[in-house]
């Protein structure tokens, strides 16, 4: 398992599907990122972060499982109706909430521990929603199942996240000294773009997964 390798099939994949890709998701990304935006507008500058994750947990269970049965039904050679793509991510859409709530109280307390319990524990549980959405896992089983899978890959999986992370927050720091006090529509055009890249991740962390899990079938 190269990364390089993982991250040029992925780019591929990516560039091919790019405009389903945007019909698939991107009107749920731009609704989350003005949902957000009004969110905090309404509630003041001293309004908590946590406002913006509970507006992530309604929208990102459904684009992100809906882009996963789309990379999984495309890789396989099938052609499945966007409509039958979202139905099916709105009957996973409360389990994989419960999953992403749970995985993500875990990352940040071991990242209020220190940095690299929290790093351990998002490598460990980042194949959790793909064996929920499409293995149909429990979210306990699901957690576990990542973490035997990515035992031995720390570092391969690693470098791939932060060959992926890395241009993105390079992008976001670009953005924000172009634009350092944007106006609202400015404001959600950048959230948007950049909720959007970060599913690039996604299709990277699905090629791994997918490789990992035929490894251990071999």
């Amino acid at each position: 398992m190269n990364p390089l390798s993982v991250l040029r099939d992925s780019l591929h994949f990516f560039q091919r599907h790019l405009a389903s890709i945007l019909q698939l998701c991107l009107p749920l990304v731009v609704l989350e990122a003005l949902c957000t935006q009004v969110l905090y507008r309404q509630m003041g500058d001293q309004a908590s972060p946590g406002y913006g994750m509970l507006v992530s947990l309604v929208f990102y269970p459904l684009y992100s499982a809906a882009l996963i049965l789309y990379l999984d039904t495309r890789s396989n050679g099938q052609h499945i109706a966007k409509r039958d793509l979202f139905a099916r991510a709105v009957q996973l859409w409360p389990t994989l909430t419960v999953l992403i709530l749970v995985s993500s109280l875990l990352i940040m307390a071991g990242l209020a521990l220190f940095l690299l319990p929290g790093v351990w524990v998002m490598v460990n549980l980042v194949f959790a929603e793909y064996l929920l959405v499409l293995r149909g896992l429990p979210v306990l089983e699901a957690m576990r199942t990542s973490s035997r899978m990515t035992t031995g890959h720390f570092m391969r999986i690693m470098v791939c996240m932060l060959a992926v992370l890395a241009p993105l927050w390079l992008i976001d720091g670009l953005l924000l000294t172009v634009f350092p006090d944007p106006q609202p529509g400015v404001q959600l055009a950048l959230d948007s773009l950049s909720g959007f890249l970060q599913l690039f991740s996604t299709v990277v962390l699905y090629r791994l997964f997918m490789l990992l899990e035929s490894e251990t079938s071999a």
